[in-house]
């Protein structure tokens, strides 16, 4: 379900311009999960898309305007209705980290792949999201061998002074319960 050249074939395709490569020889190894909604706490309207790609319209909301300037994108963005939109080649470096670090290694974007739910730290996530990203982490893990269980985390938990996604209304019991029947661990 991952090509060769890291595109996952259940997504839509819509390239950011906000990537590029990963240091030479860097292991894939962490999953980042984040979630996003624009303007916030509202869902729909292909906002996040443009965000990830710097097409925004500043006029549509006194929100956008703030963030402008900003350039971030995620490899996946998986919608409410669980449309899956990749924004970036698995294989290169999405810019969804920030500031980072997981496990004593700063700069997350280096060795992560993030992924992107749309929604709110409070707000529950639908079913069928959290089927879509069982099944493309399943996919993942499968084409990314150093990415276990337990390398995969929130935004929260690799930039806590900064972040709180996926946020408290993610439910990780659910999601990992359904990744372990799945691969049989």
């Amino acid at each position: 379900m991952i090509t060769p050249n890291g595109w996952y074939e259940r997504a839509v395709r819509l390239i950011s311009p906000n990537v590029d490569d990963r240091p030479a020889a860097e292991v894939v190894s962490v999953l980042v999960i984040h979630n996003i909604s624009l303007p916030p706490g509202q869902f729909g309207g292909g906002h996040v898309q443009n965000f990830f790609t710097n097409s925004l319209d500043v006029a549509e909301h006194s929100y956008f305007a703030t963030i402008a300037d900003t350039r971030v994108s995620a490899h996946l963005l998986i919608e409410r209705s669980g449309v899956i939109t990749q924004f970036a080649s698995f294989h290169q470096r999405a810019w969804h980290a920030g500031i980072s670090s997981f496990a004593g290694r700063d700069k997350c974007n280096d060795f992560s792949i993030g992924i992107e739910l749309e929604g709110t730290d409070i707000d529950p996530y639908t079913d069928i999201q959290y089927q879509r990203l069982t099944e493309v982490t399943g996919a993942l893990m499968g084409y990314y061998p150093a990415i276990s269980l337990e390398r995969i985390v929130g935004h929260c938990e690799i930039a806590p002074q900064r972040k709180t996604d996926p946020g408290t209304s993610f439910d990780w019991h659910r999601y990992l319960s359904a990744l372990t029947e799945k691969s049989g661990v």
